[in-house]
């Protein structure tokens, strides 16, 4: 008995697909036949199904280890019946079957460990290519250059954590990043510089920038004007935005069959109800009534703007066109009242009317902008460096590396919680950014650049706390880029003075909730019920399935209301206004930079460069000073990894196909997940 069982239990099992499936006991089994069975079940089982055809050629190498193969051929194919323990206990565990195990396993063992350092050798050259792709060029820049900008490279507020931010997956190409900071300390420098004989704005590479970084670049190269140096633009096509941008230059050319664009501005909010209804979807709605223009949950319970929402987008988009109005007739000398009546009469469209209406000086090809580089500023040979490859080549003035330092510190993306290593503010992380700042004796000053919609209203708070016990021992001043409003503007309060760019979307002191329900979705299209069992009355509240209840919506407001009770009374505070002022401009409404100065949101309007120069000043520091870049970057294999994963779905997925409405979609999946209670603005105005 005790052999019987040995030999049973170091037996192979038999297999539990198809092999079995197709066998019909006939006669008593034994080994010879058992080994037949096996085989000529996998052979069945592979034509029926090939998924299965690895499993079943484990099982028959498993049998013929156990049992040796018998020396003369079966002549009876017919089945039999598979082996019974009975038949089992007649054959011995032998020694070779011992020894083979042995083999396959140390065998398997050696594969993985092969494998697994072949592959991080693999990751290792793979990734230390893209690295070397990805590194700035180390340009020798020529005794005669012109500094070229045609944003070769992406533009960008805050520097990436992202160490594969640079490549491209979709097209497998690189591109540069230029922080807004070093592009701005490369034009001041190349106005100094010697070698740099002027401007070319040629904007025909594949980089992407925000209205509020040109804006700020467009002041730089105001100021690098004031050397004496030419400043020339020429383009095939011109965006209004584009033209904004280029109506800074001296000369304006356009290619002759190029064209022009200037029409004026229009915001347009697409809105879900009608789709959410289709699917049946419910949405409980948490919003505070007075936040009337808080305007982010709209999309999901109304087909329009309403009123209050129609008169705040109405007020942003009158505000920003006064913007590139102004500055357009600055630069050409054409009046506001004309610029408009050309875009009522859309009068520009082609070069030559853009000729005819001084939009620009004249219509060129770019060999002959070459040779008037020759004829009007004596450049033989024109060598042209764009703005990435000339912020590359300067370097830290060694005289001050022992200076105290201003940091400039960035928050950039949506605030969510918890802590992380993305392109997101995660509350956690920046706090402890933040302290490490605070405590650092080097830093006599920081610029906290906030570029955030908000998000999360706790870590919102966590964020806010970190930058008023900053606040208590150096001076703290926010810089505002493209976004800083709600979440934003919530951690920008604390700070001892704020500039912001005219074309900054800030404010938007509200607060609101959103809880979507799918349980009747899921049973009317995929007939998916839902059901269990709980302790108390409302324990199911917010389980996604159900709407809310009465009782339920009214517990969820008294903490929406709380969050905006103190959204608006840290606000007072930080920005020294009566609680009655606060409420009046707060209501959820969106401002724009030159609004929220008239208002008292911020200090003044300006970049980057004018909320450093306050930082100095506030500190004492004089001209003995250093500017640093607090950066975070993900660091070590995995973060990589995961890096690679991200950029590989966001390459590869449908945006290109659907365009616009992937935005649109990614907008609905981002706020249909938000369960807890914000302080949010998703309107992100894209001006073109």
């Amino acid at each position: 008995m005790e052999e019987n069982k040995n030999t049973q239990s170091n037996e192979p099992q038999a297999p539990q697909n198809g092999a079995e499936q197709v066998v019909e006991p006939t006669a008593p089994a034994t080994t010879e036949g058992a080994t037949e069975a096996t085989n000529e079940g996998t052979n069945e089982a592979t034509t029926e199904n090939t998924n299965e055809v690895a499993t079943n050629k484990v099982a028959e190498v498993a049998v013929e280890t156990a049992i040796p193969a018998p020396a003369e051929p079966v002549a009876d194919a017919t089945p039999v019946a598979p082996v019974t323990p009975a038949a089992k206990t007649k054959g011995k565990k032998s020694k070779g079957g011992k020894t083979s195990f042995g083999k396959i396993f140390l065998a398997a063992l050696l594969a993985v460990m092969a494998g697994s350092v072949l592959s991080m050798l693999f990751w290792g050259i793979l990734f230390s290519g893209f690295s070397s792709m990805m590194q700035p060029k180390q340009t020798t820049i020529p005794e005669s250059a012109i500094l070229r900008i045609d944003l070769s490279e992406n533009l960008v507020e805050a520097p990436s954590k992202d160490p594969m931010a640079m490549f491209n997956f979709a097209s497998m190409t690189t591109n540069g990043e230029l922080t807004l900071y070093n592009a701005l300390r490369a034009i001041e420098k190349a106005s100094t510089d010697e070698r740099i004989k002027g401007i070319y704005i040629n904007l025909n590479g594949a980089g992407s920038v925000s209205i509020t970084s040109l804006e700020e670049l467009r002041a730089a190269i105001e100021a690098f004007k004031q050397s004496g140096k030419f400043v020339v633009s020429y383009n095939e096509v011109y965006s209004q935005i584009a033209y904004y941008f280029c109506s800074v230059a001296d000369k304006i050319y356009i290619q002759p069959e190029g064209s022009i664009e200037w029409k004026g501005l229009s915001v347009d909010n697409m809105f879900f109800k009608g789709l959410i209804d289709k699917l049946g979807i419910e949405v409980s709605i948490l919003r505070p009534t007075v936040c009337k223009y808080k305007s982010a949950v709209e999309p999901f319970f109304l087909t329009k703007m309403s009123d209050a929402n129609r008169a705040q987008n109405q007020q942003l988009a009158n505000t920003m066109w006064g913007i590139i109005t102004e500055a357009v007739s600055k630069s050409r000398g054409i009046s506001v009242e004309a610029l408009n009546q050309l875009a009522d009469d859309l009068a520009i469209t082609l070069p030559s009317e853009a000729v005819e209406h001084k939009f620009a000086d004249a219509t060129l090809y770019a060999d002959q902008v070459e040779e008037l580089f020759k004829s009007e500023y004596g450049i033989e040979k024109p060598e042209y460096v764009s703005l990435g490859e000339y912020a590359s080549s300067l370097v830290p003035n060694a005289a001050k590396a022992a200076a105290p330092k201003v940091a400039i510190v960035y928050a950039q993306g949506d605030i969510v919680d918890g802590s992380g290593s993305d392109d997101k503010i995660y509350g956690y992380t920046l706090a402890k950014t933040i302290k490490g700042v605070a405590e650092d004796d080097d830093v006599k000053a920081v610029v906290l650049r906030v570029n955030s919609p908000g998000g999360s209203a706790l870590a919102s708070d966590i964020i806010w706390r970190e930058i008023k016990l900053l606040q208590q021992k150096k001076p703290i001043i926010v810089s505002m880029g493209h976004t800083a409003a709600s979440g934003g503007y919530y951690i920008s309060a604390p700070a001892d003075a704020i500039v912001a760019d005219k074309f900054t979307i800030t404010g938007s002191i509200g607060v609101f909730g959103m809880l979507p329900s799918f349980g009747a979705a899921l049973e009317k299209n995929l007939g998916v019920t839902i059901d269990g069992v709980t302790t108390n009355k409302y324990s199911s509240m917010g389980n996604g399935f159900s709407p809310l209840a009465a009782q339920e919506h009214q517990a969820l407001m008294r903490g929406v209301d709380r969050v905006y009770e103190r959204f608006t009374s840290l606000v007072a505070e930080g920005r020294n206004l009566k609680i009655e002022k606060v409420l009046e401009i707060a209501e959820g409404r969106a401002w724009t930079g030159v609004e929220a100065q008239q208002n008292g949101l911020v200090d003044t309007c300006g970049g980057i460069t004018a909320a450093l120069a306050i930082a100095v000043e506030k500190s004492g520091l004089g001209d003995n000073f250093q500017i640093v870049e607090v950066k975070e970057e993900l660091t070590g294999f995995m973060a990589m990894l995961e890096s690679l994963n991200v950029r590989i779905r966001a390459a590869f997925a449908p945006q290109g196909e659907i365009g616009e409405f992937y935005k649109q979609y990614k907008r609905i999946e981002n706020m249909l997940s938000k369960k807890d209670i914000y302080t949010y603005c998703p309107y992100v105005y894209q001006i073109e």
